[in-house]
């Protein structure tokens, strides 16, 4: 049984381990693909080569419930794994730094993603069980992995948002576009690996019990799809991850491309201050417009950025405007599905209604748009390699997304009748439903 404190010590520890967290993540998957077109370029079918490295990370989603439940639940520390795990990710990660064929690339990151992903689901069980109060201290932890994210992308492209250079790698020029981003990743996961040794212990809570794979992967949520609200949600949070994908995937490069060049990671990261300051505002707007009006925002939001890029691709106050409303696309989104998805879920089967979503939208729904978004890229003969060939057929690119989240925000604008209650919980409820 783990005494939990609030500790300052406890709380440091664990907000270090947040921010290494997606400090390596974020270092290099935003500029990832600036990193293959230039790799690749004039190679056939290289949109589809992009896509497919994109996919490694939720290919890899799918299976990370497993290797959490079984390993972290059951056999060994938490904070163990999680070393040993960004141990193994550190060669990898410097492994792929050294490849220049794109079929042994897309082996490699998968394999990488399979040891980083269940570390995601990781570092919040750890903290789960080693602080005080969840609903106030959680917060608290994970926004440094937010703050992370956004310090990697001011490192990778030396500049502080775009707004003026910070030259924290000398004699490195665009790093976006070249394989030391890896690298980097590759020495803090390292360094991570080491210090997730010294994490609060967390040992394994489910140790002696069976292995129930249909409730880990949360298929014994399915019966929430009796709900016809519930399945309308469902079926369109997985619609609407297709195109989620295009902006993961493409935005880094195309805006890069398109206006700020090797700053790129540095403007980026305005999506996640965006995203701090929305997360904030939730409680706020979801008493006032209900779930319904929450998620058909969030849609929406997505379907205006692409029109943004579409339609004003030499505009970087448009592209800026564009990457700032991540914090509308995501929170409006996301977080209120998870707080609907808990109000609806009986409490026996919340845990499991969570993981089902997160199939549904980052597994699933952004696996099928990973390949979509090459099909299409290659389908247009987009050539991502160079601003001419953006010009030419970023519009025909980035309209498809549009057009798609436009359709199934209309589909659900239609369909879902939430009879739960419209305005939902009372907004101190919904504000410790989001903290958790």
């Amino acid at each position: 049984m783990i005494k939990k404190t609030n500790d300052t010590g406890v709380m440091v520890r664990l907000g270090i381990m947040m921010f290494l967290q997606f400090f390596i993540w974020g270092v290099f998957f935003v500029t990832m693909g600036t990193y293959l077109t230039k790799l690749f370029d004039g190679q056939e079918g290289i949109n589809s080569i992009v896509g497919s490295s994109y996919a490694t990370q939720t290919w890899a989603a799918l299976f990370a419930p497993l290797i959490v439940g079984f390993l972290g639940d059951r056999l060994m520390n938490k904070e163990h794994l999680n070393g040993i795990l960004h141990l193994l990710g550190a060669g990898l990660l410097w492994w792929v730094s050294t490849i220049t064929d794109s079929s042994m690339l897309f082996w490699a990151l998968l394999a990488f993603f399979i040891c980083y992903m269940p570390t995601l689901a990781l570092v919040n069980t750890i903290t789960f069980q080693n602080v005080a109060d969840i609903e106030t201290d959680f917060p608290k932890v994970r926004l440094w992995g937010t703050i992370g994210w956004i310090v990697a992308g001011l490192v990778i492209s030396q500049s502080f948002f775009g707004i003026f250079s910070l030259p924290v790698l000398p004699g490195v020029e665009d790093a976006g576009s070249q394989n030391i981003q890896f690298k980097i990743a590759a020495i803090v996961s390292v360094i991570y690996g080491i210090f997730s040794f010294t994490l609060p212990a967390s040992p394994p809570e489910g140790r002696g019990k069976p292995v129930n794979i249909i409730k880990i992967l949360g298929f014994d949520a399915l019966k929430l799809m009796a709900n016809p609200a519930y399945l309308v949600f469902a079926i369109c949070s997985f619609l609407i991850c297709i195109p989620l994908a295009f902006y993961y995937a493409r935005t880094g490069e195309f805006v890069g491309a398109m206006s700020f060049g090797s700053a790129t990671g540095g403007v980026m990261a305005l999506g996640q201050v965006s995203e701090i300051v929305f997360m904030a505002l939730v409680p706020f707007f979801l008493t006032r417009l209900g779930v319904k009006k929450m998620l058909l925002v969030g849609m929406l939001a997505w379907a205006a950025r692409y029109v943004l890029f579409g339609l004003f691709p030499s505009s970087p106050a448009m592209l800026i405007l564009g990457i700032v409303l991540h914090g509308i696309c995501y929170d409006f989104f996301f977080v209120t599905g998870q707080l609907y998805t808990d109000r609806v879920a009986p409490p026996e089967t919340r845990t499991s209604a969570q993981a089902l979503v997160g199939l549904l939208t980052y597994g699933a729904g952004m696996l099928v748009g990973n390949y979509v978004l090459g099909y299409w890229g290659d389908r247009i003969e987009l050539d991502p390699s160079t601003k001419e060939g953006w010009l030419a057929d970023g519009q025909q690119f980035w309209m498809m997304p549009a057009i798609f989240a436009g359709v199934v925000a209309v589909i659900f604008l239609l369909t879902f009748w939430d009879k739960s209650g419209d305005g939902g919980k009372p907004i101190l409820e919904v504000d410790q439903a989001a903290k958790a």
